[in-house]
């Protein structure tokens, strides 16, 4: 089944996760109708390599040519136009940037494997659980609702102002007709009749005046109110989900409805200060004593624009933290001298603005870093925010080629003679810009999320983890000092970003049992995952007891591993991965001898190993683990083929595969089967040519067992379960 057909078949909240990074960009209508030809292009691969981006590309826009011919046969109307829309769209937005698509589909086909993952999770954890909390989404409704209320309110006060300006304007004219009369007509009856008809129109217009001031002011308190508290732990909210986002957790939305809201808001203020403008027109060409007017609206006008400077400050977001396109999975690790790509948002939506505000990049701006070391940005640092380049018309701005250079110190030193790590050196990214909008100018500055900035890419590994420790323990934006005293984490909260690692890295989360191996090994016993607080050196720094490496780059090796070599195999769940060596025997002892499983080796760094069970004459139970393959064994033969081709030589005997059932008890060609080579390990046949004369050769894992081995083995299990059984195995021979 296609990896569409399983997204199509989740339930309602995680295809709504799913419908959040399908937009113009790369339509959904062109991932279902090519969903299988998608699946099966490198896109990662193309989205670091502009020639094999370019061929995709070119390639994707035949398919929907195919596509279009297939439909106009069909004589379907709606799908002919969206399909001839969609090609001119793909066409003119990646032409000269072919590379940009393929980073796009690759991240949305890594978003429908974390979907899936996650969706076949039987538990949440305690982070995801309050990132959907029931009371914040009821919040969420009652912003939307007050901001519909309060945008009608200010447009019911605005009829309120065209009535108070007919009924002066009535007044005026009569006033003036009156005035003009002589003096002797003045005093006749009719005259004083209309004296005291103008008294009580201008005790209407002073009620209407007083009135029309306190619907505004009463405006501008809800507004007030709505900004200092609901609409303020919104963004904090929003923020916070982006923070959790970007190291691996669920998607973050909310910020089309966050704009939806901002924009409103600034347009009921902006309609507020017209209506206090007409207040002061209306009061110049009348007043009296006791006139509202002027002492009440020097004080609204005041508050409003406080409000507006409020609003567009904290409308001015980062949509998108720093990312090098070349690892889309690890955002806020940037390294010198590669280009890196981050985008910003005004939340406000004014059609005025488009392409009138130009935001200028910089790096640590009056910022005290921890570091020694001093960058600047090279590249295109200042951009106009438009309307255009959004699918979704969001009022934003992209920076594509900005780069991070480091400024040599002067004295010759390389300036990383900090107190920190350089993984632990945290910098910050500032955008600046101004806002020139009816007659109001307003300054705007945001920041990044801490990055931490590498020179090689072997430290990518531990500035990933300290970014993963930084977002995991605070929602401050901006402690660059955080690393001075890392705080501890909840080992409940750690594990569950760990599975977050591996669903968002490799397509597939951790299950519970995976997870309490995990546990163990960082803690060295069994513990409350609730009450348990893991420190930063214990993660990160300390190695592990007996090894000579961390916990974390244990881990990174594994991910790694899975990535680049037994990545399908991973994603059908096939590979229990995490399990001790006293647990692999326990789940073997009593199934059929030839049952095996594969683990990731706990004493080299990305290795994979498999143990099978066996049985003696005796009737004795036994174990076989062999030598843990690592990457540079894979990269010349793939995994799934070696579990096919395994061969054991005991004694003198016909070598054999033990390798029959998967654990529990799944046999071993229904497993892996599809995901053997095209063409097996078989001698092949000679050219035509003959001319060489050579039989050709293949590779095939060979492990040679003793009888001396099998007690070995015996000892060991009984005395040492630590230890391997088979001290030689996994070695590979040339057969001819």
């Amino acid at each position: 089944m296609s990896q569409w057909s399983q997204v199509q078949q989740l339930e309602i909240k995680f295809l709504e996760q799913v419908d959040q990074f399908y937009d113009d960009n790369f339509p959904m209508e062109i991932r279902h109708l090519l969903a299988q030809w998608i699946e099966s292009q490198d896109w990662e691969a193309a989205s670091n390599n502009e020639a094999m981006a370019t061929i995709l590309l070119q390639n994707l826009l035949i398919q929907v040519d195919e596509q279009l011919d297939r439909v106009s046969q069909e004589k379907n109307l709606l799908l002919i136009h969206n399909l001839k829309r969609i090609r001119k769209l793909l066409q003119g937005k990646y032409h000269g940037n072919p590379m940009h698509i393929a980073v796009i589909i690759s991240n949305c086909l890594r978003e429908e494997r974390r979907i899936l993952a996650a969706a076949s999770m039987p538990v949440q954890g305690p982070l995801e659980k309050s990132l959907q909390n029931s009371v914040v989404s009821e919040r969420q409704r009652n912003v939307e609702h007050k901001v519909s209320a309060i945008k009608n309110s200010a447009q019911m006060t605005d009829q309120d102002v065209k009535y108070l300006e007919d009924l002066q304007e009535e007044f005026d004219f009569r006033y003036k007709t009156i005035q003009s009369l002589e003096q002797s007509d003045k005093n006749s009856a009719l005259i004083k009749q209309e004296m005291l008809a103008l008294q009580a129109m201008l005790n209407t217009l002073d009620y209407k005046r007083k009135e029309v001031l306190s619907k505004i002011g009463r405006v501008i308190h809800e507004i007030d109110m709505l900004m200092s508290n609901m609409l303020t732990e919104e963004l904090l909210d929003w923020k916070r989900r982006q923070q959790i986002a970007c190291i691996g957790g669920p998607l973050h939305g909310g910020l089309d409805q966050l704009q939806n809201c901002f924009t409103l808001l600034a347009e009921s203020l902006f309609q507020v200060r017209r209506q206090l403008e007409k207040l002061d027109e209306l009061l110049t060409r009348l007043t009296y004593d006791g006139d509202p007017i002027p002492v009440q609206r020097p004080q609204l006008l005041e508050k409003v624009n406080f409000l507006l400077y409020n609003l567009f400050r904290n409308s001015f977001v980062v949509e998108r933290q720093p990312c090098m396109p070349t690892h889309p999975q690890r955002p806020m690790v940037l390294k010198t001298l590669i280009q890196f790509t981050v985008k910003l948002r005004l939340l406000i939506k004014l059609p005025e603005l488009n392409y009138q505000i130009r935001v200028k990049a910089t790096i640590d701006k009056n910022v005290s870093t921890v570091s020694n070391r001093r960058f600047i940005l090279c590249g295109t640092h200042m951009k106009a925010m438009n309307m255009d380049e959004s699918a979704n018309g969001s009022l934003s701005v992209e920076f594509r080629h900005l780069q991070p250079k480091e400024i040599k110190s002067s004295a010759g030193s390389k300036g990383n003679e900090g107190p920190h790590m350089v993984t632990e050196e945290l910098h910050s990214i500032s955008f600046e810009t101004q806002v020139c909008l009816y007659g109001l100018t307003i300054n705007l500055e945001t920041s990044s999320l801490p990055v931490v900035m590498i020179s090689n890419v072997s430290q990518l590994p531990n500035a990933w983890a300290s970014i993963i420790w930084y977002n995991l323990s605070t929602n401050d934006p901006q402690n660059l000092s955080f690393f001075n005293n890392p705080p501890a984490a909840t080992l409940s909260q750690l594990l569950e970003v760990l599975s977050w690692q591996f669903s968002s890295y490799v397509g597939r989360g951790l299950n519970s049992e995976q997870l309490n191996m995990l546990a163990e090994k960082l803690t060295g016993q069994q513990v409350s995952y609730n009450d348990y607080q893991l420190s930063w050196a214990k993660f990160c720094k300390e190695h592990l007891p007996g090894k000579s490496f961390t916990f974390w780059v244990w881990l990174e090796a594994i991910l790694d591993l899975i990535k680049k070599h037994i990545l399908p195999l991973w994603i059908d769940g096939y590979i229990m991965g995490f399990v001790s060596k006293e647990k692999e025997r326990i789940l073997l002892k009593d199934k059929t001898p030839g049952t095996f499983l594969l683990r990731f080796s706990e004493s080299n760094l990305g290795g994979i190993t498999f143990t099978w069970v066996d049985q003696l004459e005796n009737g004795d139970v036994t174990f076989h683990s062999v030598e843990p393959y690592n990457k540079g064994r894979l990269s010349a033969l793939p995994f799934a083929d070696i579990l096919r081709d395994y061969k054991v030589i005991m004694a003198d005997n016909v070598p054999e595969n033990p390798l029959k059932y998967l654990y529990p008890d799944i046999p071993k060609d229904k497993a892996f089967g599809k995901h053997y080579s095209c063409q097996p390990n078989e001698v092949s046949k000679p050219s035509d040519g003959g001319g060489k004369g050579y039989v050709p050769s293949v590779f095939i894992p060979v492990s040679k067992i003793s009888s001396s081995n099998v007690s070995k083995c015996l000892c060991c299990a009984e005395r040492t379960p630590e230890s391997h059984c088979d001290r030689n195995c996994s070695e590979f021979s040339l057969l001819n």
